[in-house]
């Protein structure tokens, strides 16, 4: 390798500014006025600005230590509004778009990616990322198949990078807050969790339509079968619920409360696991994601999560009292916890109302996502949503997916991560990616 390669980008930096001075540079330039130095920002690159991806963007740019210095997304009127966005809040036009996520994953000026296209390209996109030498931070879910998190947890441990998975909750007071009475035994021995979240939706036109001008329909596919563009697929309001690029509101929305479940129930939702249920599919439109399930988890070690889609029952309400769309609740011998994006609560009241966090066990704290994962860039430490928990909760989507549709009760082994005497329920663990896509 040539001598110039071995110099890394924040050498270079500090390195050109000794060489150039006595010059009058901006402040910003220099770190004055409060201001980090472009040697010592975190350079950010993103992957996808839709809806959440602009949001995530913000987040990002209100970060004092970071610079977004490229994107990419499929669609060039979000493009051209990512870019004036990113140049307007820093004041200049350093920003590049690209149409090709392998030319930004290809930088080496870049040291972190934010991850939010749509479902199917999670996986790959962080995966480019990952062996390109960078951190990611990648919006919920994880893969649309088992195997695709298990390949992005095996590359994230090879070349030792940092991640975080965007569920938000565990940056959240609340919810940390509510795990730890549970693992602290504030409500006595844990035997059952009530996870809730909104539903799919049905429907969406069949017909074939024009794409639009602004759409790279091709790329926008990637590695999902061929189809005809239908009016409106690519959005929001129909491809969550399209199994060929999601698994639909059981892991879209529903990773949320389950992966609270799996926080707080710590050890006991390692042991091996049965798990049946029901779902509705719809039957009509291009939506064919469930719309309605009903599923029970069974493990090992006594632990029982009950895992439905909005509206709760009726008993949760009247024990739990007013409850949300979504939510986790904790049972125990001694009493509950329920947790959702409102409140903490429990009964007897007492025992979160008396909380302190001082127990033996405590958990990540962390108030900001996106600033916890700045900083876990920096200080190389695992993130409040780092790759091991985060494929468990994506699993056990995928599992609970999979035994709705396969109609009948199926075995997990959460080590092995495999199901136990079943080739059939195996086989969906996987699926073929189109050409020349693949982990």
């Amino acid at each position: 390798m040539s001598a110039h390669h071995t110099i890394n980008r924040r050498g270079f930096l500090k390195t050109s500014l000794a060489v150039a001075a006595p010059m009058i540079v901006p402040s910003s330039v220099l770190g004055l006025n409060g201001q980090t130095p472009p040697s010592e920002r975190v350079a950010v690159g993103c992957l996808g600005v839709g809806d959440r991806g602009t949001y995530l963007l913000g987040a990002t740019l209100q970060q004092p230590d970071t610079q977004v210095v490229a994107m990419s997304d499929v669609k060039s009127k979000r493009r051209d509004a990512a870019v004036k966005l990113i140049n307007d809040t820093y004041g200049n036009q350093d920003c590049a778009a690209y149409l090709d996520f392998q030319e930004l994953v290809a930088r080496d000026d870049i040291d972190a990616v934010v991850v939010a296209s749509c479902d199917h390209w999670h996986v790959l996109h962080a995966l480019a990322a990952v062996r390109s030498g960078k951190d990611v931070y990648v919006e919920k879910p994880l893969g649309v198949t088992v195997e695709e998190d298990q390949a992005l947890r095996k590359a994230v441990r090879e070349h030792q990078r940092i991640f975080q998975f965007g569920t938000q909750q565990r940056s959240d007071e609340n919810f940390r807050k509510g795990c730890e009475i549970v693992r602290n035994g504030g409500i006595g021995k844990l035997h059952r969790i009530n996870v809730w979240s909104p539903p799919s939706v049905a429907g969406g036109p069949t017909d074939e339509a024009p794409i639009p001008e602004s759409l790279d329909y091709e790329r926008w596919l990637g590695p999902s079968p061929y189809v005809p563009y239908t009016r409106d697929r690519e959005t929001n309001q129909w491809w969550w619920f399209i199994s060929d690029y999601a698994l639909g509101f059981i892991a879209g929305w529903g990773i949320h409360p389950m992966d609270i479940a799996l926080w707080g129930a710590g050890s006991m939702a390692l042991t091996p696991v049965n798990v049946e249920g029901t779902g509705t599919f719809p039957t009509e439109g291009v939506c064919n994601t469930a719309t309605e399930w009903k599923i029970a988890l069974a493990y090992d070690s006594g632990l029982t999560i009950d895992y439905r889609s909005e509206p709760a029952p009726t008993e949760w309400a009247e024990r739990y009292g007013e409850i949300t769309s979504h939510g986790t609740a904790f049972e125990g011998t001694d009493g509950w916890v329920i947790v959702d994006r409102r409140h903490v609560a429990s009964g007897p009241e007492a025992i979160a109302r008396d909380y302190s966090n001082t127990g033996m066990i405590r958990l990540p704290e962390s108030n900001h996502h996106i600033r916890n994962f700045v900083d876990s860039v920096k200080s190389r430490k695992d993130p409040v949503s780092n790759i091991e928990p985060s494929v468990q909760s994506d699993i056990a989507c995928h599992i609970s997916d999979i035994a709705i549709r396969l109609q009948r009760k199926v075995r997990w082994d959460t080590l092995a991560e495999r199901f136990i005497d079943d080739d059939e329920a195996n086989a969906r663990l996987t699926r073929p990616m189109r050409e020349p896509w693949r982990l």
